[in-house]
C-alpha cells in the first residue's frame, strides 16, 4: 500500500530521482519549455512550481533555497529575474503540460512542459524568419555580382 507515499519513483533510486528532477527543473527555467516523458514532466510540474514561488518571494532565503536546488547561477538569475515578476500577480499554475504523441524510439508518451504565457516559440519563429531572410539576401547579391561579372575569355582557355 502507498498510503502517504507523496510522488513517483520513475524507476529510479533516490539519488538518481533527485538528479534527474533538479536537470529538468533547471532545464524547464532555463528554456521555458521542454520535451519529455509524461511521467516525468508530471513530477517536474510541481517542483518548477515551488520554484516560481520561491521566486515570487523574492528574499535571500528563497534565492539560497533555490540555489540550493537548481543548477548553475544562471537558471536562479532568470527565475528571479525573467520568469517570477511575470507571474507577480498570477497565484498558482505557472506551468503548462500538453501531450504531444508518442517518441519514435520506444514509443513512450511524450509531452511538453512549459511555462504559461510562454512566448518561446514566436521568438524561434522570428529568429528563424531572420536566418532565411539573410540567406535570401545574400544568394540574391550573388546572382547580382555573378550577373554583373563579364563573361569568362574563351580564348584564354584555349590558348593554354
Amino acid at each position: 500500500m502507498r498510503h502517504r507515499n507523496y510522488g513517483r519513483k520513475l524507476s529510479r533510486n533516490t539519488s538518481h530521482r533527485r538528479a534527474l528532477l533538479r536537470n529538468l527543473v533547471t532545464s524547464l527555467i532555463l528554456e521555458e519549455r521542454i520535451e519529455t516523458t509524461v511521467a516525468k514532466a508530471k513530477a517536474a510540474r510541481g517542483i518548477a512550481e515551488e520554484m516560481v514561488t520561491l521566486g515570487k518571494r523574492g528574499d535571500l532565503h528563497s534565492r539560497r533555497q533555490a540555489a540550493a536546488y537548481c543548477i548553475g547561477a544562471p537558471a536562479v538569475k532568470k527565475l528571479f529575474g525573467d520568469i517570477a515578476p511575470r507571474y507577480a500577480t498570477r497565484s498558482g499554475g505557472y506551468t503548462r503540460l500538453v501531450r504531444a504523441g508518442w517518441r519514435k524510439g520506444d514509443g513512450a508518451s511524450v509531452a511538453v512542459l512549459e511555462f504559461v504565457g510562454t512566448d518561446v516559440l514566436s521568438k524561434r519563429a522570428e529568429e528563424r524568419e531572420k536566418r532565411m531572410e539573410r540567406r535570401r539576401k545574400a544568394s540574391e547579391e550573388a546572382r547580382e555580382a555573378e550577373r554583373a561579372a563579364p563573361p569568362p575569355d574563351e580564348d584564354a582557355d584555349q590558348e593554354k
